[in-house]
Order: structure tokens, then C-alpha cells, then sequence
């Protein structure tokens, strides 16, 4: 079952998307980025007006999770979308999940009229570039100041879009 997360969730929420991340920062997560933090921080996502966190919830488990909403940058019409977060518990890896949620994810953004999904995805990360790739998303060329042909961000990241076609 795909729902939108509550106020209640943040702590699961916050659990899944660390051991998430552990899979690609290996040598551990980067300085600064201290994960005793993230529980606030999923709570104000959670709360935030104009934002949205999707959960997958299977036997009553939150097993994936994604986070999106307009750009901070972008204007109240702009009709693109940011996917902020998008995780699967690796415990449930290679189940349908990461594609029920993705669809879940596009059919809201269509619904909101969206026409451009956008987001950044770890350098390392390369399971997660295969599957934004075989859900349609493409490289964003001239993204930013170092972007590429590739979509290429920053030392660290890819930015990748989608484009949607309208229902």
C-alpha cells in the first residue's frame, strides 16, 4: 500500500533512509551529515506544507519512501517537481517496491500538473542510476554550473529528469 506519511512515521521514515544511504557511503556517511539528525529533519518534511512523503507499507512495515515537492528556487506555477528522497529498505530489494512507488510518485505529479520531475542521484549510487534510467529518466544537461552532457551536478552527484506526459 502506497499513503502519504504522517507525523508518526518520521521515526520509521528516518531509520529506512539511513540504511538506505549505508549502501552507497560505505566508509560511512559524510562529515557533517550526522544521522541523529535526521529525525528532525523528517519530521519538518512530514509537516511541511506544499511537500509530500509518500511511504510503501508492506505488513504493516514502511519498507520505501519518497519525498518531493516544487524547487525552494522555483515559482508557485512552475510545473516542476523535485524528487528529494526516493528509498527502498535493502532488506526488500528487487520486490516491485522502488517501481510501485515510482509510479505512484509520477501519477501525483501528473495529477498536479506537473510536466518535469527532476533529482539528484549519488555519484556512487549506481543501482539507483540503473533504475531512474529504466523508468525513463535522462540526464539534465546544463543543470548547473559543472553540469555535463551526463547530468553531472557536482563531484558528487547526477542530476537526471523526466519528462510527463500529460494524462
Amino acid at each position: 500500500m502506497i499513503r502519504s506519511a504522517v507525523l508518526a512515521d518520521a521515526p520509521a521514515v528516518t531509520a529506512l533512509h539511513q540504511r538506505a544511504r549505508a549502501t552507497y557511503y560505505p566508509d560511512g556517511f559524510p562529515e557533517g551529515d550526522l544521522p541523529e539528525l535526521w529525525l528532525d529533519r523528517w519530521a519538518q518534511v512530514i509537516a511541511r506544507p506544499r511537500a509530500h512523503v509518500l511511504v510503501c507499507v508492506r505488513n504493516g512495515e514502511i519498507v520505501g519512501l519518497a519525498s518531493f515537492r516544487r524547487p525552494d528556487e522555483a515559482p508557485d506555477d512552475s510545473s516542476t517537481v523535485k524528487l528529494f528522497q526516493f528509498h527502498t529498505d535493502p532488506a526488500h530489494w528487487r520486490r516491485g517496491i522502488g517501481t510501485e512507488l515510482h509510479a505512484a510518485c509520477v501519477e501525483q505529479w501528473q495529477a498536479d500538473g506537473m510536466t518535469e520531475a527532476v533529482l539528484e542521484v549519488h555519484r556512487d549510487n549506481t543501482r539507483a542510476q540503473a533504475f531512474y534510467a529504466a523508468h525513463g529518466w535522462r540526464g539534465r544537461p546544463g543543470a548547473g554550473a559543472g553540469a555535463g552532457a551526463g547530468g553531472e551536478s557536482d563531484d558528487h552527484h547526477h542530476e537526471l529528469r523526466l519528462d510527463l506526459p500529460r494524462e
